[in-house]
């Protein structure tokens, strides 16, 4: 597989069944070319910021792939084309959002692909499902995950039981 990177990807779906659709796109993520899944949150449930509709309910992957940034988010892109995601707004209710959050310790800053995600450490719904993977987790530029946990404790998000 050549060179292999950790990255961290962001799950999110507030329209249809929601919970089901990010157990599916666990099992496309896993399915991917090059690309292992090392591991795979809970899931939670957790107000929309920013946007309107139902809550959302929300996973993060981390997966090691030997494919490169553009490619890895392209594949994300065709993940949720198959599970019918439109983008007829900014923040738009959705059938299934999968965010490229954290690809190694890289910076890339290009039109379309930013990482690490610009706003990853303003959401609890990143940021719990990310600490209870990965404890030790930073953000390159910003530090650590759980130093940016108390910044959005006021966020509505709830861990979902089976």
């Amino acid at each position: 597989m050549g060179e292999t990177i950790r990255a961290c990807i962001g799950l999110g779906a507030n329209l249809g069944d929601a919970r089901d659709t990010l157990q599916a796109a666990r099992q496309a993520i896993a399915a991917l070319p090059q690309t292992t899944l090392a591991a795979f949150s809970s899931l939670y449930r957790s107000a929309p910021i920013d946007a309107i509709g139902p809550d959302f309910w929300n996973a993060v992957a981390i997966v090691d792939t030997g494919l490169p940034p553009r490619a890895l988010l392209e594949a994300l892109q065709a993940i949720e084309a198959q599970h019918g995601r439109e983008r007829p707004w900014r923040n738009a209710p959705r059938t299934l959002d999968l965010d490229l959050l954290l690809y190694a310790d890289r910076h890339i800053d290009e039109p379309g692909l930013t990482v690490p995600h610009p706003r990853m450490h303003e959401r609890a719904f990143v940021l719990l499902p990310l600490a209870e993977l990965w404890p030790d987790a930073a953000i390159p530029g910003l530090g650590a995950v759980n130093d940016w946990l108390p910044r959005v404790a006021g966020q509505r998000i709830d861990k979902a039981t089976e």
